[in-house]
């Protein structure tokens, strides 16, 4: 049996680059003297969600890989023996960007990266005007503590992006996220936005066998052109078994979430529901097509 110790960093913004990253270090020394052996970032972590409006002078926030960031990231992870799961916004090359995730290993090297497949377009969420889709493919990351299927926030809504991870091997789905409520939304339908957004990713656990781990950021961060409004995001970041059953879940304040996996039970689990032995690949082309009519 496969046990491994991850941690799951949930945190607010802190300000800029620096006033983040030094928040970051903090946890992963501290996930690190707990034993863990994997730490998952949310998403776009070095600053405010800044997709609330288009703004070009924003694309100064962008940084290369290799840079800045992952030099960083990659001493701690060496120095702390740590895979590290980053979130970064990634500068390709003039005027070519992605929402990239980035994997260091706990030698502190680069062992991959993930560029941002399905990138949405919402009030409040404006990623196509800053992100350029992935051309990667999903292709999980190999790293000293397994490999990693690494997607990014909204490709979590999509079954085929952890299906092909599943397929090519990935021994558990990640998902580095900022998502919440708008000051519209009420009660109600806070609820069913968290309950869904919980829900599908737990689908994907059982549809798969495979330990889902999803990191969300939290706090209110303000709409900068209209006071009063803004994205409360709603933390929850949480741990699903292969089955589907909720490990450990935070709540909607900053958190160090951790917990040991037992990475041996997704066989078990595929012995009894062996989903990948009964898919009819041969009746599945019509999925290629965009709808239907």
């Amino acid at each position: 049996m496969r046990h491994l110790p991850v941690a799951l960093i949930q945190e607010r913004n802190q300000g800029g680059r620096d006033g983040n990253l030094r928040r970051i270090e903090e946890r992963l020394r501290e996930a690190a003297a707990n034993g863990a052996r994997l730490a998952l970032l949310q998403e776009l972590h070095n600053g405010p969600y800044f997709c609330q409006t288009q703004d070009t002078a924003r694309f100064d926030l962008a940084e290369a890989i290799p840079g800045h960031s992952t030099e960083l990231l990659g001493r701690l992870a060496a120095e702390l023996e740590l895979v590290i799961v980053a979130s970064l916004f990634e500068k390709r090359a003039a005027g070519l960007y992605h929402n990239t995730a980035v994997a260091l290993d706990s030698d502190g090297r680069i062992a991959g990266r993930y560029r941002k497949m399905h990138i949405p377009d919402d009030p409040g969420f404006n990623e196509k005007f800053y992100f350029t889709p992935g051309d990667s493919g999903f292709e999980p990351i190999d790293t000293s503590v397994g490999r990693l299927g690494v997607l990014v926030c909204w490709d979590q809504w999509y079954p085929e992006a952890a299906r092909l991870m599943a397929l090519a091997g990935a021994e558990m789905l990640i998902y580095p996220t900022a998502i919440g409520w708008s000051a519209e939304d009420d009660a109600a339908e806070q609820g069913r936005q968290l309950d869904a957004w919980r829900t599908v990713q737990r689908g994907h656990a059982v549809a798969n066998a495979l330990p889902v781990l999803v990191t969300n950021r939290v706090g209110h961060e303000p709409h900068p052109e209209r006071p009063g409004e803004g994205i409360d995001f709603w933390g929850h970041s949480f741990v699903a078994g292969p089955q589907g059953e909720i490990l450990a879940e935070a709540g909607t304040e900053p958190e160090l979430l951790q917990l040991t996996l037992d990475l041996g039970r997704c066989e078990q689990v595929r012995r009894i529901w062996p989903f990948l032995r009964d898919r009819r690949i041969d009746a599945y082309g019509d999925l290629l097509r965009r709808y239907r009519s």
